[in-house]
């Protein structure tokens, strides 16, 4: 009778291989680890190395520390929210020829961001006018409106850079306040600007420039502006530390 080979798991054809030695099972752990992987941050943690603060605008924090309390006791007024603040500035450039010169109102939309480090966006015809050629719809012109830190530093800028180069300045007037405490300017010309390249420029011309104030008081909202250095006209301006 014919003998037969050995073929158990301790021979050299076995499935143990050489040695005797079992190998991990599929999709196991392999040989000699614990069958622990590596720990992961789960989805929503949170990273606690320290980041750089974000500072106030020069502007705002002089409000908040010295204006604030200053016209609180000025006006008498007891309850903080009665406190004015300025609440948003709008600035607003009116081109009648915008729907025949459009790379004149791209331009304006350009400098207007340039000025206020934010989009402008273009204004367009609400009603049709047939003695004009006016169309509803047509652009008309371009707009910025500014709040929080954009504002304070842009009031910031104007105040100390711009309006030293306006020509033949002599003050701002005191009467272009609307009876509900907001304060609306013209220039005549963007180039007060420091952020305008005179080279670059398709057309010179101005802009409505509004203060909008959370008073309803003229008086309170005039007090507002003085304290934050505006130059009314025959006065003498609050000088910023």
């Amino acid at each position: 009778m014919a003998e037969t080979k050995d073929t158990g798991k301790d021979g050299k054809g076995g499935k143990g291989g050489k040695g005797g030695t079992a190998t991990a099972p599929k999709g196991g752990a392999p040989s000699g680890s614990s069958g622990k992987t590596k720990d992961k941050a789960p989805a929503g943690a949170v990273d606690h190395a320290p980041k750089a603060a974000e500072g106030k605008p020069r502007l705002q924090d002089y409000y908040e520390k010295t204006v604030r309390p200053k016209l609180a006791k000025d006006f008498g007024l007891s309850n903080p929210n009665q406190v004015p603040r300025v609440v948003k500035i709008v600035l607003n450039v009116g081109m009648g020829d915008a729907g025949k010169n459009p790379k004149q109102l791209d331009a304006a939309v350009e400098e207007l961001g340039l000025i206020t480090g934010q989009r402008a966006m273009v204004t367009r015809a609400k009603k049709a006018i047939a003695n004009f050629g006016l169309r509803a719809g047509m652009p008309v012109g371009a707009a910025v409106t500014l709040r929080g830190a954009r504002m304070y530093e842009f009031l910031d800028r104007f105040i100390n850079l711009a309006i030293p180069r306006i020509r033949d300045f002599r003050g701002l007037p005191t009467r272009s306040f609307d009876g509900r405490g907001n304060y609306t300017f013209g220039i005549k010309e963007q180039m007060i600007f420091p952020e305008i390249d005179y080279d670059r420029v398709e057309k010179i011309h101005g802009m409505d420039i509004t203060l909008v104030s959370s008073t309803s008081r003229d008086d309170l909202a005039m007090g507002l502006l003085r304290e934050l250095g505006w130059p009314f006209r025959g006065e003498t301006p609050q000088r910023v530390a």
